[in-house]
């Protein structure tokens, strides 16, 4: 018998993606907004995508990418994500998933506020995105292989009926 806490603000363990005809979406990072002091971020503990937070000489960055085994996955199945053409110049493989980032503000009934940070992932085919689904089905329900995850944060965070569209968005603003 599973027994959930109740869900805080600051909870960081992983929790099932949103699946839609072509894609999903992944909740990444928890942004608080607390005064006048720079934002905090909790990076979630999911299992498809790189942790997103990137130092570099000029700051820190947000990065939406898939972890290395996720990638070797989608080479294997789809081809490598940059090709080139007769002449060596390199282009975006058309058969590769759109991904971008999604945010949307969440009301807690502590009173907290926080954004969320969704990488949206969209595929190009139907095909594609379920051998996708089918072999990663797991690791998108925010599952380790035999340890089931509880899912009653995605429950009980109501998401607006427009924020559903989000692979059609994702593949115009590819």
């Amino acid at each position: 018998m599973n027994i959930t806490a109740p869900l805080q603000p600051t909870a960081i363990h992983a929790v099932p993606a949103e699946l839609c005809d072509c894609g999903f979406r992944l909740l990444m990072i928890r942004q608080f907004n607390v005064g006048a002091v720079p934002p905090a971020f909790a990076i979630i503990d999911q299992r498809v995508m790189r942790m997103p937070q990137r130092l570099g000489r000029h700051g820190v960055s947000f990065a939406a990418t898939f972890l290395p085994e996720v990638m070797s996955w989608l080479i294997n199945h789809l081809g490598r994500p940059s090709l080139h053409d007769e002449t060596g110049r390199s282009y975006r493989n058309p058969r590769w998933p759109v991904v971008c980032w999604h945010d949307q503000e969440r009301y807690w009934p502590s009173g907290a506020v926080t954004v969320e940070w969704f990488a949206e992932v969209a595929f190009q085919d139907h095909a594609s995105w379920m051998a996708f689904r089918t072999h990663w089905h797991d690791d998108l329900m925010g599952r380790n292989g035999d340890v089931d995850a509880p899912g009653g944060e995605t429950d009980a965070c109501e998401r607006d009926a427009a924020g559903k569209e989000f692979a059609d968005d994702a593949l115009q603003r590819a």
